[in-house]
C-alpha cells in the first residue's frame, strides 16, 4: 500500500468540487519548513458536493481532528464509531479509513509532515510519542469542556495561518504541541472500539490488499506484497494475529492463501501470454526462476512449460 502524499490529500479534498487545490494552501510557508495546514470541517462539507470518504490507506503525513458529529473510523482490526465529540490522532504508521456518518459535521482539524514538527524545531520526537504507537488508541472521547478547550486552541491556529506575524508557524508548532499533550492526558475510549467483527474486517482487508495486486498486465509490473509478513506489516498487525484470523475464517493459512492467488495468475499467465517464464516468475515476485518452477510443480504436479503445452 502506497502512503497517500500530501498533494493526493489536497486533491481528495477537491474531487468532484469547484474548489481549486491551490486556494487551500497556507500562506508563508515554504517547503524546507515542511508543511502545515488547518481546516474547518463544516465550512470544508459546504463547499463539497459530496459526502467525503477517506478509503483505507496508509497517510505521508500527521493529522489532528476535532471531531463533532457522526463518525465511524476503521482500522485493521478495529471499528470505532464516533457519536459526538472526539480528538483523533493519526500517523503515517497506521492505515486507515474514514466515513462520516450524517451531514452534520463540525470540527477542525491540520496536517502536518513530520518535517513540520521535527525534534529540533519543537522538541517533540514524533517516534516516542505514546499517542502515535501503532498499538496505541488513537480517539479521545471529549466532555463538553473539553471540546470547548479543544475547540478554543484550533481557533487560534486558524487565527495564525491567517495572520502576518513573521513567526506565526513557530508560534502554530507550540498550538499543535497543546493538542498533542491535551491528547495524551485523556483516557482512550476503549468502549468505543467494537472487537465484534474485527476478525472479518482483518480477513476482508487482507483479500482486498491480496486482489488489489492483479491482474498482471505487463512483465514489468511485479508482486510488492508476497509474505504473510509483508501483509501484516501492511494491516499494521501482527503476523500471527492475520494467521489466526485467516485460518479460522477460510480454513488456509495466509501463505496457502497467497499460493492459491499465485497459482491462478501463473496459469493466466502461462496460457494467454506469450511470455517467457523467466518474465512470468519475475512479475510473481519470484528472485529465481527454480524457485518458480518448484512452486508450480508442488502446486499443480507439473512444471510450468509442461502447463503450458
Amino acid at each position: 500500500m502506497k502512503s497517500k502524499s500530501i498533494e493526493e490529500f489536497y486533491q481528495d479534498i477537491v474531487r468532484d468540487s469547484d474548489i481549486k487545490p491551490s486556494s487551500l494552501l497556507p500562506s508563508g510557508i515554504q517547503k524546507e519548513i515542511g508543511h502545515f495546514n488547518v481546516f474547518n470541517i463544516q465550512e470544508l462539507f459546504e463547499k463539497m458536493k459530496q459526502k467525503p470518504v477517506m478509503p483505507y490507506d496508509r497517510r505521508a503525513y500527521f493529522k489532528i481532528s476535532l471531531i463533532q458529529g457522526k463518525n465511524r473510523v476503521e482500522y485493521a482490526d478495529r471499528v470505532i464509531d464516533i457519536e459526538e465529540n472526539a480528538l483523533l490522532f493519526a500517523t503515517p504508521k497506521i492505515p486507515y479509513h474514514y466515513v462520516p456518518q450524517d451531514t452534520k459535521q463540525a470540527g477542525h482539524f491540520c496536517v502536518f509532515t513530520t518535517e513540520f514538527l521535527t525534534k529540533d524545531k519543537s522538541g517533540i520526537d514524533l517516534d516516542k510519542l505514546p499517542i502515535f504507537q501503532t498499538d496505541g488508541y488513537p480517539v479521545f472521547q471529549l466532555t463538553k469542556e473539553e471540546t470547548i478547550a479543544i475547540d478554543l486552541i484550533f481557533k487560534k491556529i486558524h487565527d495564525e495561518i491567517n495572520s502576518d506575524y513573521v513567526y506565526k508557524y513557530d508560534l502554530i508548532r507550540n498550538y499543535v504541541a497543546e493538542l498533542i499533550h491535551f491528547g495524551q492526558k485523556l483516557q482512550p475510549v476503549t468502549a468505543l472500539y467494537s472487537k465484534h467483527n474485527s476478525a472479518a474486517r482483518v480477513s476482508s482487508l487482507f483479500a482486498e490488499l491480496l486482489e488489489r495486486q492483479f491482474p498482471i498486465e505487463s512483465p514489468h509490473q511485479r508482486l510488492e506484497l508476497k509474505s504473510a509478513k509483508d501483509f501484516a506489516t501492511r494491516l499494521s498487525i501482527h503476523v500471527n494475529h492475520l494467521n489466526k484470523v485467516l485460518k479460522e475464517n477460510t480454513g488456509k493459512t495466509t501463505t496457502e492463501l497467497i499460493s492459491d492467488r499465485l497459482i491462478h495468475e501463473a496459469k493466466i499467465l502461462l496460457k494467454q501470454t506469450d511470455w517467457n517464464i523467466s518474465e512470468i516468475a519475475y512479475s510473481l515476485g519470484f528472485e529465481e526462476l527454480a524457485h518458480f518452477s518448484n512452486f508450480f510443480k508442488k502446486q499443480t504436479a507439473l512444471t510450468p512449460l509442461s502447463f503450458r503445452v
